[in-house]
């Protein structure tokens, strides 16, 4: 199950308490459910990643991770997601937001867009508010999305586990 592969890279309790960054944090950076891996942690975190991913800003993973605290969402995997939209997939998911966001906004694409660094920098004051609304519309449905699947799956998981459990029992009786 990935629940127990995912168990080997979840820092000890012990040793988050012993690190002094994170006492910076409070005491509620040391609640279970934002280091243990439950239906609720997993959802939340899944929602929590994704949404910053989609966010064109520096500092993603630090926002996740904040975030995480207050929605009681898993921070390691809250984080990892955030790397969903690495260097590679960047430009494929910033475009498809820029885009997005000309539809809702009802502008018209009148520049001819360019995937280079240079025309992104001298068209940023035309394209920022295209760009970010697409981008908050985006991770707030595949966060919500992924939110439901994680949501359900798990709970199929636990169904079908529960009547394995229950079919061995009845076949030892």
């Amino acid at each position: 199950m990935p629940k127990n592969y995912l168990k080997k890279f979840i820092p000890n309790p012990e040793k988050l308490k012993q690190s002094k960054a994170l006492g910076l944090l409070g005491a509620q950076i040391y609640e279970a459910n934002l280091w243990h891996l439950n239906r609720k942690s997993v959802a939340r975190a899944f929602f929590n990643g994704l949404f910053w991913a989609f966010l064109p800003m520096p500092f993603q993973m630090l926002a996740s991770a904040l975030l995480a605290i207050p929605l009681r969402a898993n921070i390691p995997l809250s984080i990892a997601l955030v790397w969903i939209t690495n260097p590679l997939t960047m430009p494929f998911v910033f475009y498809f937001n820029y885009k997005l966001g000309t539809f809702i906004l009802g502008a018209h694409d009148k520049k001819d867009f360019q995937l280079s660094v240079e025309w992104i920098w001298d068209k940023m004051e035309h394209i920022w508010l295209p760009l970010y609304v697409g981008s908050i519309v985006s991770g707030v449905i595949v966060g919500a999305i992924s939110y439901a699947l994680i949501t359900i799956l798990w709970r199929l998981h636990v169904v079908k586990r529960w009547k394995e459990r229950s079919q061995r029992n009845q076949s030892q009786k």
